[in-house]
């Protein structure tokens, strides 16, 4: 699963689903439950039915209603301030931690309970 196409490409993964959207938001908009649903169901489908190596199947979703978006996330800034004012100005992004992030409480729940083995790396880093 990517929303980094030429990188994607260029690593010539077995498959692959591709969402347009900003690096960071592959399944989707916080908080968008039904939407991510929608996404990780089409990216599994994806996932499953490719039958040609190498092949990028690319999901229709849109971020918004035009591509606008990318003028901030994808184009460095066209004006005369500083580089560090222009990256503090464009870069919306949180301070990376090394401590897990959820988008509830509830998901914090579930991913320490005992029935998720994915997640037995962060019991000891968040207990």
């Amino acid at each position: 699963m990517t929303s980094a196409l030429s990188i994607t490409r260029s690593v010539n993964p077995p498959r692959a689903a591709f969402v347009d959207f900003p690096l960071g938001h592959t399944a989707g908009k916080a908080g968008d439950k039904p939407l991510q649903r929608k996404i990780m169901i089409d990216t599994l489908s994806a996932l499953d039915s490719i039958q040609v190596p190498g092949d990028i199947r690319h999901l229709s979703y849109q971020w918004s209603e035009d591509d606008s978006w990318k003028d901030k996330v994808m184009r460095p800034s066209e004006n005369t301030e500083s580089a560090e004012a222009s990256k503090q100005r464009l870069d919306d992004r949180l301070e990376r931690t090394n401590e897990p992030q959820y988008q509830s409480p509830a998901d914090r729940r579930a991913a320490m309970s005992a029935g998720c083995p994915g997640c037995v790396f962060l019991e000891s880093s968040t207990a």
